[in-house]
């Protein structure tokens, strides 16, 4: 026998403030054509002042433990992922834990920039595998219009805020292909690109919250053949064929990745769960929310084989196999 981490539920959170390219064009050198044709990107959602990371945070997770029909005091784990923490410390995951009643767990956040969900959800799965928890909560929350340069619109009019969560739990599978719940896992990073996707700031460094700064075209290049191989991987180890996946969740950054990607792997893209236009990038936020709403939608249904994946700066990439 085999324990995997299953998925229980699924939430997500966006902030109320819903701005469309041409609204944003009212305030930035750009147009609806040039965003949607470069980014296929048609509105985000900016927080208010009295959202935070934490606080979508927490909505989401409400909504992914209604979804699961658990109680919140079942919950052992939180592993929050973002790169837009509420402050330098304590871990957003712990003000997490607090809004949601839960007097003792595990709770921690993760830091992998956009893969940061596939992170945080692979050190869950490695935890409930292991014993250390039953029932884990895994966030991925943003709130990346408090980073970005409002001045340059090559960035500003990628980024949106959001969060989505999971609810996993403990079941004992055959080992197989067949077991419901997360079945392979891959992670990669490479720190030699640092300057391809960063924040120039830091408490260490400049003692300042920094701005969002990127090379696109590089950036581009990178994703698609990081993301095809990291994809061909966890297939690999999984013992499965792109032919037999009902459904990739992807990192939601730009259209024109998840099409290049698509492409380079033969996957048909009316398999692709897209909410780009939606949602805009929401950095960690965005394969969770996008897996919820296919979820919520009817899309994806209990026993399809699913494969998330992601990459983002570092660079970090990875993909996880799981079946629903």
């Amino acid at each position: 026998m085999t324990r995997r981490s299953i998925l229980l539920g699924t939430g997500s959170a966006l902030p109320a403030d819903a701005v469309s390219n041409a609204q944003l064009a009212e305030r930035v050198d750009t147009s609806d054509e040039w965003i949607v044709e470069r980014t296929g990107i048609r509105t985000r959602h900016i927080a208010a002042p009295g959202e935070t990371t934490a606080t979508l945070a927490a909505d989401a997770a409400r909504r992914a433990i209604a979804a699961a029909g658990i109680d919140a005091s079942e919950i052992g784990l939180i592993v929050l992922a973002t790169a837009t923490p509420d402050q330098t410390f304590p871990a957003s995951a712990t003000l997490v834990q607090a809004a949601l009643g839960i007097d003792d767990c595990i709770a921690f956040d993760v830091a992998a920039v956009c893969s940061g969900f596939l992170y945080a959800l692979t050190v869950a799965d490695s935890m409930i595998r292991s014993g250390a928890a039953q029932k884990a909560l895994v966030i991925g929350s943003e709130t990346f219009s408090r980073i970005l340069d409002w001045e340059d619109r090559t960035t500003c009019v990628l980024f949106g805020d959001g969060a989505g969560a999971v609810v996993l739990g403990s079941e004992d599978g055959e080992g197989s292909s067949e077991d419901r719940g997360i079945l392979a896992s891959r992670l990669h990073a490479d720190g030699r690109h640092n300057q391809l996707l960063f924040v120039d700031g830091g408490p260490s460094t400049t003692g300042t919250v920094g701005k969002l700064r990127m090379r696109g075209q590089e950036v581009f290049r990178h994703a698609v053949t990081n993301l095809a191989s990291v994809m061909r991987e966890v297939l690999e180890d999984a013992g499965l064929t792109v032919d037999q996946i009902d459904w990739v969740v992807p990192h939601q950054a730009n259209a024109r990745i998840l099409d290049a990607t698509a492409r380079k792997l033969g996957l048909a893209p009316e398999r692709v769960i897209v909410t780009v236009d939606q949602h805009a990038n929401t950095s960690a936020a965005s394969v969770p929310l996008a897996l919820d709403v296919a979820v919520r939608d009817g899309r994806i249904k209990s026993g399809d084989l699913v494969v998330l994946e992601a990459m983002g700066g570092g660079f970090t990439w990875g993909a996880c196999v799981l079946r629903v």
